[in-house]
């Protein structure tokens, strides 16, 4: 018997702190995938798609549904709002951009409702200087649940008498809670009916998407997976506590999905040209003011769902090597090469001392990393534009220069480069892996 060719199942992850431009990076991959599956995360991920002078915003809805006839898939790993969600859907169809029959919701997924956000409002103000800087949209909170098993899922979430009781019950607890802790009782009024109605808009959308993809694959359909944030927030592999709260890596793949990790085929890490990061904790890398706000003013660097500026400081090949690691990573995207465009010379940090001597590894503790000391290496730059430069061997020598000491440190290849937020501002590399995935 002639055993069929496996199916194409590729993984999209951030390989920093998140905000790599994974929403672009996927948005151009899904033309070459029937599939887009979202396997962590909830609506404080912002995905910026620009083509044909209109600017998308995806917080929850995989990147993928832009593409005309590619179906999205978000798993039950995340964590949905679903007031959220039918803003987003809404959104789209405003925009010409139909989801019914392209978009599919987990069964499993737990929900998130608004006493979550209270509760992560309230404990993020509670934390004062040690705050982690969370989006406050109730992620955490709901995260919570789920591990403790008290969380309300969307299946639940279609039988009305069954979700009825269950509500009840854990906002008699919720309410205990936040009083004991806060000194009130939560906002919940009203909150059952409102819940209700929204479960019939959103029925139409819900399947069991773990027996979707696994179907699916099993036809030679070809899945692209994408994560939120990036690893260095993974709950378990991140600077914890300044983490989200679910795992960013290519490993929530299979815990989100329910997608064996014997299918994926490809791993496609995501980098900025330098390096960001969004909230408290280290960051070793970062810039003096004066410098970071300059790269923040090129590279538009402010959250697409909260507007926060972000931190910004130079490309931290420690950082790269422990995600290549974690994830696996086959093909490395450098995102925002023109923001350097204007740079007289680029630094790049190649390891990290601490107390006088060099660290082999990346350290657990964000005690030890906020007191390391980089290493660099000075490149120069290449103070010439690059975005519309269609091919490799047309970008500037400084530039390709760049490119190669990231690749070579690393031992991994630069399967795509982006200069520029449209879609046609990227250039794949002929003969790298990731460009026989497109």
């Amino acid at each position: 018997m002639t055993e069929k060719p496996r199916a194409k199942a590729i993984v999209v992850v951030g390989a920093q702190w998140g905000d790599e431009g994974k929403g672009k990076v996927v948005d151009y991959l899904a033309q070459s995938f029937d599939y887009t599956a979202r396997y962590a995360g909830g609506h404080n991920a912002g995905h910026t798609v620009i083509f044909d002078n209109h600017k998308y915003v995806l917080q929850l809805i995989p990147s993928g549904i832009l593409r005309p006839g590619k179906k999205a898939v978000i798993g039950a790993g995340t964590v949905v709002d679903p007031a959220a969600l039918l803003v987003e859907v809404e959104n789209l169809r405003k925009s010409g951009i139909e989801t019914r029959g392209r978009l599919f919701l987990s069964d499993r997924a737990h929900l998130i409702f608004p006493y979550h956000r209270e509760m992560d409002k309230a404990a993020e103000s509670a934390r004062g200087a040690a705050a982690i800087g969370t989006t406050s949209r109730g992620i955490g909170p709901a995260y919570e649940d789920k591990m403790a098993r008290r969380g309300i899922r969307v299946v639940d979430l279609l039988n009305s008498d069954g979700f009825k009781n269950k509500l009840e019950r854990v906002i008699e607890e919720k309410n205990a809670i936040s009083r004991a802790t806060y000194g009130h009782p939560l906002e919940t009024a009203g909150l059952l009916d409102e819940y209700l109605e929204i479960a019939a808009h959103i029925r139409g959308f819900v399947v069991d998407t773990c027996v979707l993809l696994n179907r699916a694959l099993d036809n030679g359909e070809s899945v692209l997976f994408e994560g939120a944030q990036g690893t260095m927030l993974d709950i378990d592999h991140g600077t914890y506590p300044y983490v989200t709260s679910s795992n960013a890596t290519s490993g929530g793949v299979a815990t989100g999905l329910g997608v064996a990790p014997t299918r994926i085929q490809g791993v496609v890490g995501v980098t900025k040209a330098y390096t960001t990061r969004v909230g408290s904790g280290p960051f070793p890398t970062e810039m003096p003011d004066l410098d970071a706000q300059a790269v923040r003013e090129r590279g538009k660097e402010f959250g697409a769902v909260t507007g926060r500026p972000r931190r910004c400081g130079w490309l931290d090949l420690v950082v790269l090597k422990y995600a290549k690691m974690l994830n696996g990573i086959d093909s490395l995207v450098v995102t925002k090469l023109d923001v350097f465009d204007t740079q007289p010379e680029i630094k790049i940090c190649t390891g990290y001392r601490y107390k006088g001597k060099t660290l082999g590894e990346m350290p657990p503790d964000v005690e030890t990393l906020s007191q390391v000391e980089p290493e660099y290496k000075t490149l120069p730059g290449w103070q010439t534009p690059t975005p519309g430069i269609q091919d490799v061997q047309g970008l500037p020598k400084a530039a390709r220069d760049y490119l190669d000491f990231i690749s070579s440190a690393l031992q991994v290849e630069i399967g795509m480069i982006s200069t520029g937020p449209e879609r046609d501002a990227t250039i794949v590399p002929r003969g790298t892996k990731l460009a026989a995935w497109v």
